[in-house]
């Protein structure tokens, strides 16, 4: 099982970036797909999630309006679009990929987003 983000890069505030977390050897469909970030000297912290079934999305209200979490089931990825990036949401962006109804947790190894004002 392995996730791999990509997709991270510098952008100018107002701008925006798509992040993709790739799965493979397993289907990211039947997981829950999470999106997090962490800021130097910051804990990490939850940005949004994608659920199963029927992909109902939720949000950290910091980013609520301007992120979107969505998934490609034919390449079994999942993307976070970003709008209107803030140099606030410079962080180094993780995904994490949880089946349900278990505590078992897969991490990426994360892409920077360094957003200038």
């Amino acid at each position: 099982v392995q996730l791999a983000e990509s997709g991270g890069g510098v952008a100018q505030g107002e701008g925006s970036l798509r992040l993709s977390c790739a799965a493979s050897g397993f289907t990211s469909s039947r997981y829950y797909i999470s999106w997090y970030r962490q800021a130097p000297g910051n804990e990490r912290e939850w940005v949004a999630t994608i659920t199963i079934p029927g992909g109902i999305t939720n949000y950290a209200e910091s980013v609520k309006g301007r992120f979107s979490i969505s998934r490609d089931n034919t390449d079994n990825v999942v993307n976070l679009e970003m709008i209107s990036l803030e140099p606030e949401d410079t962080a180094v962006y993780y995904c994490k990929a949880q089946p349900p109804f278990s505590s078992l947790t897969y991490w990426g190894q994360g892409t920077q987003v360094t957003v200038s004002s």
